[in-house]
């Protein structure tokens, strides 16, 4: 008779322990977080061996990267398309308090230098780049169109938002 392998849930250390490893990198460090203080270097390895582990932090690796190719995405739109009302604030304000300084949008700025006579220099980030890398991704993923959809979606949204926000003040 032929043993059936039905998928256990993972319990919660478990499910910590994949978490914090795909995290880390480091499986001693995870079963310790995951509440194994006593030896985790052996819970780490047991853990490890375990085809349902390894496969939920296979997963787990999936779902990370697929969620970093969309923050670079929204980051370069950003770049592409972001607003420097902000950055123009900066060039030109005297006395800025530090309350209204961490409130700016200053994600365009790639650096800032100020001379000794008190001008300041302000360089932005390079938006063809930032449109050309898009471009790219969208080349790349012709045949799965609609996440770049949904990044030029978010980005009109954003535009949208921002010029209600700017018109409020």
């Amino acid at each position: 008779m032929a043993k059936s392998k039905t998928k256990k849930a993972l319990t919660k250390k478990e499910t910590t322990f994949c978490k914090y490893y795909v995290e880390t990198g480091n499986p001693k460090e995870a079963a310790k977080v995951a509440g194994y203080k006593n030896n985790p270097q052996k819970k780490a390895a047991a853990f490890l061996a375990k085809e349902s582990i390894i496969q939920t932090i296979e997963n787990l690796y999936k779902e990370k990267k697929k969620n970093l190719a969309f923050k670079a995405l929204l980051g370069y739109e950003r770049l592409a398309f972001g607003n420097i009302s902000d950055c123009i604030k900066l060039l030109f304000a005297e006395n800025l308090k530090s309350a209204k300084f961490s409130k700016m949008n200053l994600f365009n700025i790639s650096s800032i230098k100020k001379s000794k006579d008190g001008g300041m220099e302000i360089k932005f980030f390079d938006r063809i780049q930032a449109l050309q890398k898009l471009e790219d991704k969208n080349e790349i993923s012709k045949n799965d169109s609609e996440p770049f959809y949904h990044v030029l979606e978010k980005s009109i949204e954003n535009s949208e938002l921002s010029k209600k926000t700017q018109t409020e003040k």
